[in-house]
């Protein structure tokens, strides 16, 4: 069984709506869940999003987000030593995938850079679901959303896609096919969180 979960993709991937969904049905079935999400809700997590929504300097984006992935990671270890299963809506990947759209233009090799920043300092999951779905579906899916936040227009989704392509690839990453049935894909998450 795994342990440590971790749902990744686009906006409009569906992998919040999912992750959630998989949640409940395991804890349906008896197990000790928890569902979390970055960026959290911490104070460091809300300056995060805050930090997204004024469209603030690149480096403090990644920064932020790297100091809250650094304090969640110590919460999750304490939800592992406890016994339950983790299931976490973005992690890591997240960061390489949009922050390296930000840095291109800023830093010679950003998903080198920062994966450099992680490295022996965050946990590392027993699976990574990536929500495989084209940027101009995902942007259909989310244009009824009230407010789009910076990351969620088409030229810099794209550049996000191809940094997951990038860095979803060994064991631990299963690509899903985002425009598939949710009961289906949950399923199959299910399944594969309990083998």
């Amino acid at each position: 069984m795994k342990q440590f979960v971790t749902f990744e993709g686009i906006d409009g991937s569906g992998k919040s709506t999912i992750s959630k969904l998989i949640s409940e049905k395991l804890q349906s079935a008896g197990y000790d869940v928890v569902w979390t999400f970055e960026p959290t809700d911490s104070a460091v997590g809300k300056y995060v999003q805050e930090c997204i929504r004024s469209q603030s300097d690149p480096f403090v984006i990644s920064f932020t987000f790297i100091v809250d992935r650094i304090q969640h990671c110590k919460k999750i270890q304490q939800w592992l030593y406890e016994g339950k299963i983790v299931l976490c809506d973005r992690y890591v990947e997240s960061t390489y995938a949009y922050q390296a759209a930000q840095l291109e233009e800023q830093v010679k090799n950003p998903l080198k850079w920062l994966r450099e920043l992680s490295i022996g300092r965050i946990l590392v999951p027993d699976r990574t679901f990536l929500f495989v779905i084209d940027p101009k579906t995902s942007l259909a899916r989310i244009q009824h959303r009230t407010e789009l936040i910076p990351f969620e227009r088409l030229t810099f989704l794209e550049k996000v896609y191809r940094n997951y392509q990038i860095v979803s690839k060994g064991k631990r990453f299963v690509h899903l096919d985002a425009t598939k049935p949710i009961d289906e894909l949950v399923q199959v998450c299910y399944d594969d969180i309990l083998r």
